[in-house]
């Protein structure tokens, strides 16, 4: 058991009288039972001869004894997990001294500063593009939000307490602004009314643009049960009020939660007003947990998380996601319609007669999430009168682990956007397995919400490739699109809904990973439904179909936005409208000139764009035609200042396969080159997977885009001074019938390489201080670049990662083979059975409740105890209440505080040319550690071969290590207490 730090103080002060007057002290030969290696912990051993330290009490080092000590004795020595207080003598501290409870560390100010800058508000326009709403965001949520309480079945968490997703996001506030006929915006509106502190989500414009519906929440503490109320708002007044007068009817969000039917009227999701008490989980189990497969069955399934377990899990699943439909009017009126069942969406028609219901229900599933569970879509009236049902799918277990595959029968079932109540929706023709070869694979078909008696489905169109959804406009006018993964093809057809005289044709046919030819999407415009339709453009004296294709534009020289007329039938297009490519990025967002029916003059075209430099951040702005005037209607501060003159290009670089390669080179504010030399370097990345070399080597992005920073981003470091090198691609190219990732870790190699040369050559990173990192698939990317190019790298930080793919036996990433087709690729591509290779420093991070399928947090744990078993120098940290990303402040800011140690520690304070951690000496001994790993100043050793590192005791406290040096007068020796450093004397050794 661990000595707690009281029992070490007494047995320091009985081993080392450092109270008593200096004596004589006399260290056991360096070559004592053998060199002692400085890179890990040793145990202190028994000196045969007399000892005696000549050194100064200091009190402050008694002070973090004692209080390491009580620390201990609480069972608080080691961080607790979060909630609750911890006693004070378990407080941490930052940098400047401030005491951080709960063991949560804060990186530098600089890094700090510009995570809690305020974030931006979202934009939301009205129907009728007159107004627009600001909603205001608050900054990073406390990890108290994340503790609380959520039960996890099918697939999904659930806030028990407020009947909803947990972990969701929302809104603090509401703000209104008139957009005036100039362009510009007019004073704001405050939406009121609802209580102080509510946090509001699903805000929603009725069809006429006159109020707004969102659900408003209050913390348990409040006067408010925590549970969600449906509150509207006036829009030209800002006054909100709850829709039901009942405090009683609330929101039941686990699935849908409210829609819009007509300006008056919504269908909201309630929790059933006879719902009765919570389930209890029976203290003894019925039976056995037992599943089957005596049919002998084919069922893979990838690796999901949150899966429900047994029948008292199917009973709470049960309890939070059944709902009550209610038909409630702007004056509070409503009427329960339908019988309670757990309802997954509600879809009115766009003439608001009727509404398409899904709902799911048993038999559930143990082994696949509730998107799988069995199926019901039906058709009601819009009063809540059944009309008819269109499926009843079965349970889903069996959808292949193949690319493109999907569940049998009706899928993807929708109202047409451009009829009243006609419904559409796709058949698969090859039992939903895409390694079947059949055409064709999928049949769209059409059909009225009430048909006529014996008025069976129409066939709208066939496709040989896997359907990808259709864009509507009208009967002459409809774009359906296939693509398939493996050969990455994607088509476009032209297709006539109200005619059978035309015969379909192709519009569009390409590779989808050339993006060089992508020629755009068709813009879409909103009808008085509400739906969206293709917007047609009228083009002054000339006929033609004309539509507008908004586009990327990538370009070799980064991507650049633009705008075409195209005329769908001859195909010729012209070039209205495009980005500048010198200095800014400007995309085209949404058409602000789509208020009246009917095709859409040129002259009159109005659109909503997004404008952005490297400098710059982004700002909206209306551009109007003729004259194209562009009008700018925000004015949002640049969100941190203090890296607005950050250097940002976009290099390229080839691979020595002959692939072209880019990446997005950040330099800190103020960099010289000239006098500052090279930098350390941050390389984070993320691979994808190609099917030829000339769609890798395509540029995408544009090198004049504003440096998003995010919360736990890498280019957070340049306020510290470091290169980023951001995104530099990764390809793993198949071509042909070849599969990618059989050449997985020889080409991840060869990238990572010429961007390490790259950044080099141009002097701007020093090649012994070059870190590695990435996030999720980026971990796994990091944990194969230490171990099969430790040369490239000092140090690497992987987040979130999974790094044994046996663990993943079904298929991961694109990966669509299964461990026993493919082990050798599955083998090679681990990380963890490499675990051997590893040398350099490796951080790895993961939150306690990862719900991404694969990344298993079991999946750090396991490769942290393979690395430790072979001696590696690593670090595992584990979030409490973290999923797949880090949500809470006091979680980021603790991740940023490692990343910035470790890559502090083991990136800036190397100094070695081999990047390693220690150096064996011809004589046996260990040089000791020169990356930052030791407090002693070793500069001035005459003999520093002899200086060792111990640690105290058989049971020593984490992190308690004492530092030692052989030959003359020293720098004091330091004891190091939970990271803090303390000089317990000057240490004369003979």
């Amino acid at each position: 058991m661990r000595a707690t730090a009281q029992n070490l103080c007494h047995r320091l002060f009985s081993t080392f009288p450092i109270l008593l007057p200096p004596a004589p002290f006399h260290l056991p030969s360096h070559r004592t039972r053998g060199a002692i290696r400085t890179s890990s912990a040793v145990r202190f051993r028994s000196f045969s001869r007399r000892t005696t330290v000549m050194a100064t009490s200091s009190s402050i080092f008694l002070s973090k004894l004692l209080q390491a000590a009580a620390a201990e004795e609480s069972g608080a020595a080691d961080c607790p997990a979060s909630g609750g207080a911890v006693p004070s003598s378990s407080a941490y501290y930052d940098d400047e001294g401030a005491i951080l409870e709960r063991g949560y560390r804060l990186p530098p100010p600089e890094i700090r500063d510009i995570v809690d800058a305020p974030p931006l508000p979202a934009l939301s326009f009205s129907p009728l593009r007159d107004k627009i709403l600001f909603l205001k965001r608050r900054a990073l949520p406390p990890l108290a939000e994340l503790a609380k309480p959520e039960e996890k079945l099918a697939g999904i968490r659930i806030d028990g307490k407020c009947n909803t997703r947990s972990r969701m996001s929302f809104y603090t506030g509401i703000a209104i602004h008139q957009l005036l006929p100039n362009d510009t915006l007019g004073p704001e509106t405050e939406v009121h009314g609802f209580p102080e502190g509510a946090k509001l989500n699903f805000v929603t414009w009725s069809s006429d643009g006159k109020h707004l519906a969102f659900s408003v929440r209050v913390d348990e503490d409040g006067s408010e049960s925590g549970k969600l109320r449906i509150w509207v708002a006036d829009v030209y007044t800002g006054r909100a009020r709850p829709l039901f007068s009942s405090p009683e009817i609330c929101l039941n969000a686990v699935f849908d939660h409210f829609v819009w039917v007509d300006n008056s009227s919504l269908v909201v999701c309630i929790i059933p007003l006879s719902r009765g008490d919570l389930p209890k989980r029976p203290l003894v189990p019925l039976g056995p947990k037992i599943q089957t497969n005596e049919q002998q069955n084919v069922v893979q399934v990838r690796t999901f998380q949150d899966l429900l377990k047994d029948e008292y899990d199917e009973a709470l699943f049960d309890y939070y996601a059944t709902s009550q439909l209610a038909l409630v009017t702007l004056d509070g009126n409503f009427k329960l319609i339908g019988d309670p069942s757990v309802y997954t969406s509600i879809d009115p028609s766009p003439d608001a007669n009727y509404l398409l219901i899904s709902s799911i229900h048993r038999p559930y599933s143990f082994i696949v999430p509730c998107g799988r569970f069995p199926k019901k879509v039906e058709v009601w009236t819009s009063s809540g009168e059944f009309v008819r049902e269109l499926c009843d799918l079965p349970l889903a277990e069996d959808i292949p682990i193949t690319n493109n595959s999907v569940r049998k029968g009706m899928r993807s079932i929708h109202w047409r956007a451009d009829k009243p109540s006609t419904l559409y929706w796709v058949e698969t023709q090859d039992g939903g397995d895409a390694k079947v070869e059949i055409s064709p694979r999928d049949i769209i078909y059409t059909h009225p919400a009430l048909p006529l008696k014996g008025e069976e489905p129409k066939i709208l169109h066939k496709v040989d490739l896997r359907y990808g959804g259709v864009a509507w406009c009208d009967d002459s006018l409809a774009l359906v699109y296939e693509s398939w993964y493996k050969t990455r093809r994607t088509k476009t057809w032209v297709i006539s809904p109200g005619s059978s005289d035309t015969s379909p044709r192709i519009l569009f046919d390409r590779s989808y990973e050339d993006v060089y030819a992508d020629p755009g999407s068709p813009m879409l415009r909103r009808t008085e439904a509400g739906t969206y339709v293709i917007a047609k453009v009228k083009k002054e004296s000339e006929d033609g179909t004309y539509v507008l294709l908004n586009g990327s534009g990538a370009t070799p020289e980064g991507n650049v936005p633009f705008l075409d007329l195209f005329e769908i039938n001859a195909g010729t297009k012209e070039r209205i409208w495009q980005s500048d490519k010198e200095t800014y990025y400007e995309t085209v967002v949404a058409l602000m000139s789509d208020q009246n029916n009917g095709d859409i003059c040129l002259n009159q075209l109005k659109i909503l764009t997004s404008k952005e430099s490297k400098t710059e951040n982004t700002q909206y702005y209306i551009v109007s035609w003729p004259n194209k005037r562009a009008s700018q209607l925000t004015e949002f501060p640049h969100p941190y200042p203090q890296l607005a003159s950050l250097h940002k290009e976009m290099i390229r670089y080839q691979r020595k396969d002959g692939v072209q390669l880019t990446a997005t080179l950040y330099l800190p504010p103020n960099y010289d080159s000239s006098k500052d030399g090279p930098l350390p370097c941050l390389f984070w990345s993320y691979p994808g997977e190609f099917k030829s070399k000339d769609a890798a080597g395509q540029v995408r992005g544009s090198p004049n885009e504003f440096p998003g920073i995010g919360s736990t981003s890498p280019l957070l470091w340049l306020a510290r001074r470091f290169a980023i090198l951001s995104g530099p691609t990764i390809p793993i190219i198949g071509e042909g019938e070849a599969e990618a990732n059989d050449r997985y870790v020889e080409q991840l190699i060869a990238s990572a390489e010429a961007a390490v040369e790259e950044v080099t050559r141009r002097g701007v990173a020093h090649p012994n201080k070059i870190a590695v990192g990435g996030h999720s698939y980026g971990a796994f990317m990091t944990a194969n670049l230490l171990a099969h190019a430790p040369h490239l790298f000092c140090c690497g930080v992987a987040r979130s990662g999974a790094y044994n793919r046996t663990l993943t036996p079904f298929g991961f990433q694109n990966e669509d083979r299964t461990l026993w087709e493919a082990t050798g690729t599955y083998i090679e591509m681990s990380p963890f059975m490499s675990a051997n290779k590893i040398k350099k420093p490796i951080l790895l991070i993961h939150g306690e409740e990862d719900n991404n399928s694969g990344t298993l947090t079991m999946q750090s744990d396991r490769f942290f105890n393979a690395l430790k078993g072979h001696g590696a120098l690593c670090r595992l940290v584990v979030l409490p209440f973290e999923s797949h990303g880090y949500a809470a402040r006091e979680s980021i800011m603790h991740v940023l505080w490692e990343t910035d140690r470790w890559l502090q520690k083991y990136c800036v304070s190397n100094n070695s040319d081999a990047n390693a951690s220690e150096v064996g000496l011809d004589d046996g001994t260990v040089e000791p550690e020169k990356n930052g790993g030791s407090s002693l100043e070793l500069d001035n050793l005459e003999n520093s071969k002899c200086v060792q590192r111990y640690s105290f005791l058989e049971d020593p406290v984490p992190n308690l290590v004492l530092f030692l040096g052989c030959g003359k007068l020293v720098s004091p020796p330091t004891l190091i207490i939970d990271g803090e450093c303390y000089f317990i004397g000057l240490l004369l050794l003979q």
